[in-house]
């Protein structure tokens, strides 16, 4: 069974919720629950021989030149991770049924649910670092829809930018320092690096990349000083706040850690990065905790917290330490999620979050208590519930530790002081919404809750009840997989048992408990002390920076972008220059060892031609028309330079694509003004002389020196494999169609989709049109000489004949499909010119449009029949056929492949030109017409 089922199944099964009816609810949460629970089977399919110690590993070819693979692996640490985003996916999903209000958009909601779900088992099971990196980003786009998921508070809209801010702004970190990982070890492979532990210590990346990594982490994990971020995506829905907080997102950090531990641990570097900043991430969310009167504000920062403390035990160098971390992580998730659903139900029942406004509601949801005191009790580290014991560990190794030195003291004692705050707040949670006095007076009169709204909660806490009370036969063999995935060598054997005795650390745990209970007793002089001073609201300062970012952008793009085509030119010539231009002054001697080749009358007179028609063009710029024609005398020079130069194939490209450009020029010049304004002065002049000067100059140098030079080329390849590889002779043809295929099929997609946006930007556009040239002479009322009718008529049949002849001929001689669409182009253009557009429109009144769009789509079926055979995209075939009456005939598949890059031009040239020409025929005197009709 394919390993990726378990990420497929909840990414394709996200559209199963879009298909379905907002009314349906149960139905909807039905189809959306459905993918989760079979990728929660195939994962417990593979759980047995994992917690066994094997590992599974699957890959598939993606971009093998960036060392790119599907590459994915079930082992301990991420098995642990599948089950707690399969398994309180689930129950999430379960939840929402009842959480979400009937204006609420369910099947939205699911669908963004299961993106998410489905990217975050992709960086669990990720076994190729840049594969594991594109999914992280994608959990930062999909939490950032799912914050943002009621986005008509503005709350809703901060929140989700300022989390895809900070996260996508660590991701890119983070890339930047896998990228360097793969480049120390030479792969990208999750197995090489993480087996290359002592190569990628030793090499002086390791610093840079370790910071970056962990730059990446922790600005997920929403550590210190990145913790800001996490309390405003309690704008989402409380659904997403249970998974974002319990098993997905902000675990994806810690999961990191845990992932490259075997690689990036174990240095002094490592040590004091990761140990301190979960040390003060841990105390700086407890504090916060403890002073906040929202009730998903209590829980966020007590989740900064725990986290931190999750981190603060990677990063203590110690195998029973990174043990205690796969611990919390899963007791965490447990009581999280169930704390953050008995949030949602009491501000679903109640119409507040407010602390303050909260007291004495057991006595209406009795159930909802008893799951807010088991969880409670969890994250209190109360013996006997799933988190006493991670805490105990923590405890008992920061004895051990020499973090600080001479100061390690320090680090039991600061790990006490956040075990006592998470009592502390953990007290006020509990005790002031559920106890405490009778129940006041509330927005919305309180009753019980659905029971299948606390059924999930019920269930989180009573397998933290189970853990706690049996931590060894309920978790010894997950942390042990885990821990030989997470460590160096295998897992230290376990003794997980609640009581061990009087010792040091159970002393510590009493300390934090009782001094917990005694701070919430004595809490109104921490509240005192806080008030003096000033709070600031992240969420405003944030925006308040990215307005001021926005505002100093915006004056540097209306100083350099003030728009004018010149200024542009200017910056970019310079840009050029000073790229180019030192390279050359780098160089010892312009000329190389190649001789020169001969002058002869030919190309001094090509050559004085072009040089006279480019002077031409610059000179007479202001005057448009004769401008445009001196140009098109350059690009003639251009194609009898490619022909004189044995380049047929080039030279007749030019010039179809020179004829092409002269007509689309001529029809753009007709809306124009006759001339172009002059210029604002000689300095002007003056100074765009130089610099054309300096540009041309250094591109002729450049040509110069690169001509004179021996070069490696390609060419010798293409020369040899063009008939045995391609099928033909002319080997420009089959670079085209068959070697480099894929970049043709791209070019011409390219044409294809500017051509439709070319033709809906025209359609219908209504421009003023001048009624005489520049010296106020009208235009001849003969818009179609006779002449020119006679011509064109006589011309077509025969320049389609060419177009088939230089079709047929393309793969074997000077010609193809893109010179013979060119050709046919210009054919029909000169019949519009001719006749006009109305008239040429009643006797072709097909579209252009289906035209393109079948070229690229016959192309494209060119390569994936390749593919169904079973060969690589795009790959020719070539067979010798007898034909009646004909004799022998060569076919190659490539002649389908150029046909279709023949329509896609011929569609796309005329879908831009006749659009033009039609924007001639508005506004026509009806006088005209009717003499016309005549």
């Amino acid at each position: 069974m394919p390993l990726l089922l378990i990420v497929l199944l909840p990414l394709v099964g996200g559209l199963l919720p879009i298909m379905s009816s907002n009314e349906r609810r149960g139905a909807c949460a039905a189809v959306a629950a459905a993918p989760v629970l079979i990728a929660l089977a195939v994962a417990l399919y593979y759980a047995g021989a994992v917690l066994d110690g094997e590992v599974f590993r699957q890959a598939y070819r993606w971009i093998p030149a960036l060392d790119l693979s599907l590459a994915l692996r079930l082992d301990g640490l991420s098995l642990l991770f599948v089950l707690l985003i399969l398994g309180i996916g689930l129950l999430i999903i379960v939840y929402a049924r009842y959480y979400l209000l009937a204006s609420d958009n369910a099947p939205r909601f699911y669908a963004f649910l299961l993106l998410f779900m489905a990217a975050m088992l992709g960086i669990v099971m990720a076994d190729n670092l840049l594969l594991l990196w594109f999914f992280w980003e994608l959990t930062s786009l999909s939490s950032f829809l799912l914050i943002g998921y009621w986005y008509h508070q503005s709350e809703a809209r901060k929140g989700a930018r300022m989390a895809l801010t900070v996260t996508g702004a660590g991701g890119l970190a983070l890339l930047a320092g896998l990228l360097l990982l793969g480049r120390i070890v030479g792969s990208y492979d999750l197995q090489v690096v993480l087996d290359s532990r002592d190569m990628i210590q030793a090499d002086p990346r390791y610093l840079p990349a370790l910071l970056l990594v962990l730059l990446g982490a922790f600005t997920k994990s929403a550590q210190f000083p990145f913790q800001f971020w996490l309390p405003h995506a309690m704008a989402a829905p409380t659904p997403v706040s249970a998974f974002l907080h319990s098993a997905t997102m902000v675990k994806a950090g810690v999961f990191l850690l845990a992932r490259m531990h075997p690689a990036l641990a174990g240095s002094p570097e490592w040590l004091y990065l990761v140990g301190l900043t979960g040390l003060a991430t841990m105390l700086y969310g407890g504090y916060f905790a403890l002073l906040k009167y929202d009730l998903k504000g209590v829980l966020a920062n007590s989740t900064i917290s725990q986290l931190g403390l999750i981190t603060l035990l990677l990063g203590l160098n110690n195998q029973i330490a990174t043990v205690a971390a796969l611990f919390q992580i899963l007791s965490h998730a447990l009581f999280k999620a169930a704390l953050f659903m008995t949030a949602g139900i009491v501000d679903h029942e109640t119409g507040t979050r407010d602390i303050r406004k909260l007291q004495g509601l057991w006595r209406t949801m009795p159930l909802v208590a008893v799951v807010a005191v088991v969880a409670g009790a969890s994250l209190a580290g109360v013996p006997y519930f799933s988190g006493f014991l991670p805490k105990e560990m923590l405890l008992k190794e920061s004895l051990d530790t020499q973090l600080l030195g001479g100061l390690s003291w320090l680090i039991p004692v600061l790990a006490t002081l956040g075990s006592l705050l998470s009592v502390a707040y953990t007290i006020r949670l509990v005790n002031n919404v559920f106890f405490q006095g009778p129940m006041p007076e509330l927005p919305k009169t309180p009753h019980a809750p659905p029971r299948l709204m606390i059924a999930p909660g019920l269930l989180l806490a009573a397998l933290s009840l189970l853990i706690g009370t049996l931590p060894a036969l309920t978790t010894t063999a997950l942390l042990t997989a885990a821990g030989n995935a997470a460590l160096v060598g295998d897992t230290p054997e376990l003794h997980l048992v609640v009581w061990q005795g009087f010792s040091l650390p159970l002393l510590m745990s009493a300390i934090a408990l009782i001094g917990g209970a005694a701070l919430y007793w004595q809490r109104k002089y921490l509240f005192a002390f806080q008030r003096q001073f000033r709070a600031r609201d992240a969420r405003l300062l944030f925006e308040a920076s990215v307005q001021s970012l926005v505002h100093t952008t915006q004056r540097v793009i209306d100083t350099l972008e003030n728009g004018s085509l010149q200024r542009y030119m200017l910056w970019l010539v310079i840009t050029i220059l000073g790229l180019v231009g030192g390279t050359l002054l780098d160089a010892t001697e312009l000329r190389g060892p190649l001789p020169l080749q001969p002058l002869d009358g030919v190309v001094i007179v090509g050559a004085g031609m072009a040089i006279f028609a480019g002077l031409a063009t610059a000179i007479l710029h202001r005057r448009r028309l004769i401008s445009l024609l001196m140009l098109s005398i350059v690009g003639l020079m251009t194609s009898l330079a490619f022909a004189r130069f044995s380049a047929p194939d080039v030279a007749l490209t030019q010039l179809a694509v020179e004829v092409v450009t002269m007509i689309l020029l001529m029809l753009a010049l007709f809306f124009l003004p006759q001339r172009t304004p002059k210029e604002s002065g000689a300095a002007r002049i003056l100074r765009d002389v130089l610099l054309a000067t300096a540009f041309g100059g250094t591109v002729a140098s450049l040509n110069f020196a690169v001509l004179t030079r021996p070069l490696e080329s390609i060419s010798q390849f293409f020369i040899a494999n063009s008939v045995p590889g391609g099928g033909g002779y002319n080997v420009v043809n089959v670079i085209l169609v068959d070697f480099r295929g894929f970049d043709t099929l791209g070019e011409i997609t390219v044409l294809c989709i500017a051509a439709v946006g070319i033709y809906k930007l025209l359609n219908r556009l209504r421009l003023f049109m001048p009624s005489s040239d520049a010296e106020g002479r009208p235009w001849s009322r003969d818009r179609h000489p006779l002449i020119l009718i006679s011509v064109s008529q006589t011309i077509l049949p025969l320049a389609l004949l060419v177009s088939a002849f230089i079709f047929l001929r393309g793969h074997n001689a000077p010609g193809g499909g893109f010179i013979a669409g060119l050709v046919t182009a210009v054919a029909l253009i000169l019949l519009y010119i001719a006749h006009g557009v109305d008239w040429c429109q009643r006797r072709m009144s097909f579209q252009y449009q289906p035209i393109a769009v079948a070229g690229v789509g016959l192309a494209t079926l060119t390569g994936l029949g390749s593919l169904a055979l079973g060969y690589p995209f795009l790959t020719s075939a070539i067979g010798t056929f007898y034909l009646p009456l004909i004799g022998k005939i060569k076919l190659v598949t490539t002649t389908l492949f150029d046909l279709g890059v023949y329509l896609t031009v011929v569609g796309a040239t005329l879908m831009i030109l006749a659009n033009l020409g039609k924007l001639t025929t508005t506004h026509r005197p009806s006088k005209q017409k009717d003499k016309e009709k005549a």
